[in-house]
C-alpha cells in the first residue's frame, strides 16, 4: 500500500483564496477585516512567522496591525496595549506571539485578549466554549487538521481517533473537534502504555507531540489516515539541517491510506486557518452571516 499524500499546501491556498472572496465583498461594503500580531522580544523564528502572517494578512485584503515590542516591555505596557486593541473597531483578531520574554505571564497576557477577538482560541473562555459543543473561536492548528481529515473523509462520525499529544494549543483541543465530529478519541501522550497498541486501533492518527519520527510504520493500523502535526529540525548532511513531522514518514507512508508529509501538510493550514477565524470574528462582531466551511 502506498498512501496518498494530503496536500495542505494546496488546500491552504484554497481556504486563503475563499477568505479572499469574502473579505473582498466585506470590504466593497466599507468592512475590512483587521489583524493585530504583537511580537514582544526578537526571537528568529517568531520575527519570521510573524512577517509571513503579516503578509498573508494583506494578500487576503485585510488590514494588517503589526506590534513589536522590545524584549523588556513590562507586562503592565503589555496589557495596556492589548486593551487598546480590544476597544478599536478596526481590529477583529488580535494574536500575541508565543513565547514571550520570561518575565511575562503567557495565560494572563492571553486572557486579557477579548474573547470575541481572540482567533488564535486559546483564551480560557473559548476554550470553555469549545469544551461545551458551544460557538467558539477555535485554535488555528487543531481547525486546519479538522477541516484536512473532513476533505479527506467527509463525515468522521464514528471512526476511532488517537490523538498523540496533550497540550493545550493542539491536542487537546484536537481531541474537542473530534469529538464534535461524533470521533470515539483517545488522547494518548508520551507516558501511554503500549502506545504502539494504541495507535494501531486509530481510524485517524494525529501526532502532535514534537519528538522527532516518533511513530514509526507499524504503529499505524493499515488504511489509517496520519495527520503529522510535528515540525522538528534534525541534522541533515554536511552540517545542514532539515524538517521532519512527529511520523517516520517513509514507513508510515506504506501502511498509512492517507498521511500529510512535513513540510508541505499541517504547517500552512495553520495561517490559513487564521485569516479565516479573523473573518469569522468580523462577521460575528457585526452580526454578518459566517463563510461556510471555515468553522467547525
Amino acid at each position: 500500500m502506498s498512501a496518498a499524500i494530503i496536500d495542505g499546501k494546496a488546500f491552504a491556498a484554497r481556504v486563503r483564496a475563499q477568505v479572499a472572496g469574502h473579505v473582498a465583498r466585506l470590504a466593497a461594503g466599507g468592512l475590512v477585516p483587521g489583524l493585530a500580531v504583537v511580537l514582544v522580544g526578537d526571537d528568529p523564528a517568531s520575527a519570521v512567522y510573524v512577517r509571513n502572517k503579516g503578509i498573508q494578512t494583506k494578500e487576503a485584503g485585510m488590514a494588517s496591525f503589526e506590534h513589536r515590542l522590545p524584549a523588556e516591555t513590562s507586562e503592565a505596557e503589555l496589557l495596556g496595549l492589548i486593551a487598546a486593541l480590544n476597544a478599536d473597531p478596526a481590529v477583529h483578531g488580535i494574536l500575541v506571539q508565543l513565547p514571550l520574554p520570561k518575565h511575562l505571564d503567557p495565560d494572563l497576557v492571553i486572557n486579557a485578549i477579548d474573547p470575541a477577538k481572540d482567533v488564535d482560541g486559546f483564551h480560557i473562555s473559548n476554550v470553555g466554549l469549545l469544551g461545551t459543543g458551544q460557538k467558539a473561536m477555535v485554535p488555528c492548528t487543531p481547525l486546519g487538521c479538522l477541516m484536512l481529515l473532513r476533505d479527506r473523509h467527509g463525515s468522521l462520525a464514528g471512526m476511532e481517533a488517537v490523538v498523540i499529544g496533550r497540550s493545550n494549543i493542539v491536542g487537546k483541543p484536537m481531541a474537542q473537534l473530534l469529538l464534535g465530529d461524533s470521533c470515539t478519541v483517545t488522547i494518548a501522550h508520551s507516558r501511554t502504555r503500549n502506545l504502539p497498541e494504541v495507535c494501531r486501533r486509530a481510524d485517524i492518527l494525529v501526532a502532535a507531540v514534537g519528538r522527532p519520527e516518533m511513530v514509526k510504520g507499524d504503529w499505524i493500523r493499515p488504511g489509517a489516515t496520519v495527520i503529522d502535526v510535528g515540525i522538528n529540525r534534525v541534522p541533515g548532511e554536511g552540517g545542514t539541517s532539515r524538517i521532519v513531522g512527529d511520523v517516520d514518514f517513509a514507513s508510515a507512508a506504506a501502511v498509512a491510506g492517507a498521511i500529510t508529509p512535513v513540510p508541505g501538510g499541517v504547517g500552512p493550514m495553520t495561517i490559513a486557518c487564521l485569516l479565516a477565524n479573523t473573518l469569522t470574528a468580523c462577521c460575528r462582531a457585526n452580526g454578518l452571516p459566517e463563510p461556510e466551511g471555515l468553522t467547525p
